[in-house]
């Protein structure tokens, strides 16, 4: 079904098929987890129940460091579940936040005592995506530069570390208001929203469709100035698997929220980038020219789609000259093929049908071999 969709897309098409026969591991090299201890075995079974898609690029990181960010993640996903639960009274919530660190010793230590979550209000934005976000951008770097896969510099630059951070995590936030609203959690920031509404749950009543997407565009503007830290960042990295790991996540965030700009679908359903999209992104940002030239694909749809009307489309247009200066290429990604997309898309449907009837043919005769010998 995905190969169909992607079927006018013809680089899309290409990426999903080399994705599919073997170029997800180029990207993202299987572990082996024969070699696991049993502990280590039980971490990445929490670890791919609580994110599947952070698990193949921590998955994919070299050595030992893979498994020091395994666990720092686990333990801050735990942290993060409790801080987030608006059930715990303040009185029990900081005591049991400052001694987590010593039931990380107790095995049999549960947290039982959540009941119905009640709707809150997200006061302090910068201060939240700092501490759930950016904390783990800054703890990250710290982690690349002991283990000297990375320089120093990665991890003394607060600044930049914790822009990475910020910038996942407020994408994350524009993108599932609808989602969010429907679980009873608010996080867009109310010093924003209330510009245009008295409720943030008011955005999806369609009669505030114009306001919504005004105040959508606002906090998208907010989120790209953190980009030239993101270039910055990343432009330091020189260990491959590190640089893959960061920079996947951010070129899948700088794709969403140029989905997400001025889109009215945010308020009304599911907005998210194509499969072959991301595969996509997968494969090609694994250095950074292709980063960059990533980066300035996004950035002209964006500015391309800024309305001239909102309060905050002179802004937009502001940080993305801003984000042009720091040497992106006038120019989008090298096509794979100067054929039309027609007919590569029909070759490149011929080349997959072909290999999965082999894929097929294979299975089913190994299948016979087997039986034969038993």
């Amino acid at each position: 079904m995905e190969f169909v969709k992607c079927l006018g897309r013809p680089e899309e098409f290409y990426n999903l098929l080399r994705f599919q026969m073997g170029g997800r591991r180029k990207v993202i090299p299987k572990m082996d987890q024969d070699s696991l201890s049993s502990s280590l075995k039980t971490c990445y079974k929490y670890l791919n129940q609580t994110s599947r898609s952070f698990a193949a690029v921590i998955e994919a990181l070299d050595g030992e460091m893979r498994h020091a960010v395994c666990i720092f993640y686990l333990v801050l996903r735990a942290l993060d579940t409790l801080e987030d639960d608006m059930t715990i009274s303040v009185e029990k919530k900081v005591p049991l936040l400052h001694n987590f660190h010593s039931y990380l010793y107790e095995p049999d230590w549960r947290y039982m005592d959540s009941k119905e979550k009640d709707r809150q209000v997200l006061e302090d934005f910068p201060t939240y995506c700092h501490y759930v976000a950016g904390l783990v951008g800054i703890g990250l770097s710290r982690l690349f530069s002991a283990s000297e896969l990375e320089d120093p510099l990665v991890g003394e630059d607060i600044e930049c570390a914790n822009s990475m951070g910020l910038f996942l995590q407020k994408t994350n936030i524009i993108r599932d208001y609808l989602e969010d609203q429907r679980e009873g959690r608010e996080f867009w920031p109310q010093e924003v929203w209330s510009k245009y509404v008295k409720k943030l749950g008011d955005f999806a009543k369609p009669q505030n469709i114009d306001s919504a997407v005004k105040c959508l565009n606002e906090l998208i503007t907010n989120a790209l100035h953190h980009i030239p830290d993101v270039i910055t960042y990343l432009s330091r990295l020189r260990n491959q698997s590190v640089f893959n790991f960061c920079a996947i996540p951010q070129v899948m965030a700088i794709a969403t929220l140029a989905a997400c700009y001025n889109n009215q679908q945010v308020f009304k359903g599911v907005v998210k980038i194509r499969k072959g999209q991301a595969v996509t992104l997968m494969m090609d940002a694994t250095n950074m020219p292709a980063v960059k030239a990533i980066i300035y694909q996004y950035m002209e749809e964006i500015y391309h789609r800024i309305p001239s009307s909102h309060p905050s489309s002179g802004k937009t247009r502001q940080i993305i000259s801003t984000i042009r200066t720091q040497n992106l290429p006038n120019c989008q990604l090298i096509s794979r093929s100067h054929y039309s997309p027609i007919y590569l898309s029909f070759v490149m449907l011929l080349a997959a049908l072909s290999w999965q009837y082999l894929s097929t043919l294979s299975q089913v005769t190994e299948d016979y071999v087997q039986t034969g010998e038993h």
